[in-house]
This record gives C-alpha cells, sequence and structure tokens, in this order.
C-alpha cells in the first residue's frame, strides 16, 4: 500500500496567481510515483487545479462537501461537482470545521455516506482537545468520533475510506504542543484495532490511516518509520512548496 501525504491548503492563498503558482511548483516537484501525492486547494482553485494536474502524479482533494448532490442549499458544494472537477479525495471533520464552524459528528457521517455514493474517497479527521487528552479521555473521544461518523456506512465500503488522527491540541502549533511520534503510533494501531472490531480484520487491512498535526520535513519521517502510519495530513507545511516537495522526496 503506498503511503498517502494530503497537503491541506485551507483558506490560502489569497489570488488565483499565487495558486497558480503553488500548483506548479508542486506539479515540478512531485515525480514520486512511489507515494501517492493529494492537494487539497480552496473550492474556488479546484477548476485550476484540474487544469494544471490533469493526469499527473498529484491527485486533486477537497477541503469539505455538503451530503447532497444538489437544491436549495446556498453557498454549499457538492460531492457531483467536485467529482466532475476532478476531485479524488474529501476531508470530512476537520477539527477546523468542529471547532470554528460547528459541525457535529452526524454531519460528517451524512457526509461521509455522501462521498462514498459519489466513488470520492473521504478523508474523515478525528482527534481531541487538549481539555479531553488531560482528562485522560482521548480514547473515549476518539472512539465516539469513529462510530458515529461512519455509522451510515456498509461494511464492504470500510476499505475505502481514509481516517486522519489529528490531536486539536497539535494543529498548527497554536499552543506550542507537538503529538510525539510514539503517540500518533498509539492512536494509529488504536484507530485499526477499532475498525477491526466494528468491521472485521479484513476492512482493517484495507484502511489508510494518516497522521495531522504540525508535520514538516523535519519530523515527517519520525511519523512514518512505523508502516501502521499510512500517511501523512499536512497544513501549514504544505504552503511552502519548496519545504512540500523535499518532505515527499525524503519518504
Amino acid at each position: 500500500m503506498k503511503k498517502l501525504i494530503i497537503a491541506n491548503w485551507k483558506c490560502n492563498p489569497t489570488t488565483l496567481k499565487e495558486a497558480q503558482k503553488m500548483m506548479v511548483g508542486l506539479r515540478a516537484g512531485i515525480k514520486n510515483n512511489k507515494i501517492e501525492v493529494v492537494v487539497c486547494p480552496p473550492f474556488v482553485y479546484l477548476a485550476e487545479a484540474k487544469k494544471v494536474f490533469g493526469v499527473g502524479a498529484v491527485k486533486i482533494g477537497s477541503q469539505d462537501c455538503f451530503w447532497e448532490n444538489q437544491g436549495a442549499f446556498t453557498g454549499e458544494v457538492s460531492p457531483t461537482m467536485l467529482k466532475n472537477l476532478g476531485v479524488k479525495y474529501v476531508i470530512l471533520g476537520h477539527s477546523e470545521r468542529v471547532m470554528v464552524m460547528g459541525e457535529t459528528n452526524e454531519m460528517t457521517a451524512k457526509k461521509v455516506k455522501a462521498v462514498l455514493s459519489t466513488g470520492l474517497t473521504p478523508v474523515v479527521c478525528i482527534g481531541e482537545t487538549l481539555e479531553e487528552r488531560n482528562q485522560s479521555k482521548t480514547f473515549q473521544i476518539v472512539e465516539k468520533k469513529l462510530r458515529e461518523s461512519l455509522k451510515a456506512i456498509k461494511k464492504q465500503q470500510v476499505g475505502e475510506l481514509v481516517i486522519a488522527y489529528e490531536p486539536l491540541w497539535a494543529i498548527s502549533t497554536n499552543q506550542g504542543l507537538t503529538c510525539a511520534p510514539d503517540d500518533a503510533l498509539t492512536m494509529a494501531l488504536y484507530i485499526k484495532k477499532l475498525i477491526a472490531e466494528i468491521y472485521g480484520r479484513k476492512a482493517k487491512e484495507k484502511v489508510r490511516v494518516l497522521y495531522g498535526g504540525s508535520v514538516g520535513s523535519d519530523n515527517a519521517n519520525k511519523y512514518l518509520e512505523n508502516e501502521a502510519i499510512d500517511g501523512l495530513l499536512v497544513g501549514g507545511a504544505s504552503l511552502n512548496i519548496k519545504e512540500f516537495t523535499a518532505m515527499v522526496k525524503n519518504i
């Protein structure tokens, strides 16, 4: 199974010209076919991403989507729209959607079901807050999020999922904290254990579990040393194309 590296640009950059420059840099810098690389730009740049990347080494992902394919849903973007733009992966349940936009596990579950029904791959984010970690609730919170986010899918669909362990307290190191590689490994193993318990051992072997949280070229390989971690969800570091491509080359 190939390692999967996902670049989440979040709400960046602010102009199409900047986005084009970043995309061209990625296209030129990513030549490693042994690793699957996905870039998730803002919605407004997805059409340009399709032009730049085409059928090359870099695949296109979306940072979110709605759970209906069309209708009176002002401001939303549907899975079918994304598929028609060449999108292959969709990030769902990201911590910033939860903390800032107030999204619930129930909403994530609807999105997961919709994305799978459209033939796209959901990247379901799961993680705990610092308060929950300090209260020794990490495993409890991760299990709750996993079960509730995946409750609408069928057993045979589980192998099409990607799960990203994303400790909220380590995102962008806002609190000066980082998740040690051993802790990330522990959670990846726990998530795979839960998948096996809920859906069976064969499902566990198919699901890729990523780590996301303040990952850069200086520490990426430390998280990937163990085969239980199948890739990385990279935020801020993915905006520096030179650093991101160097990280991918060194994996």
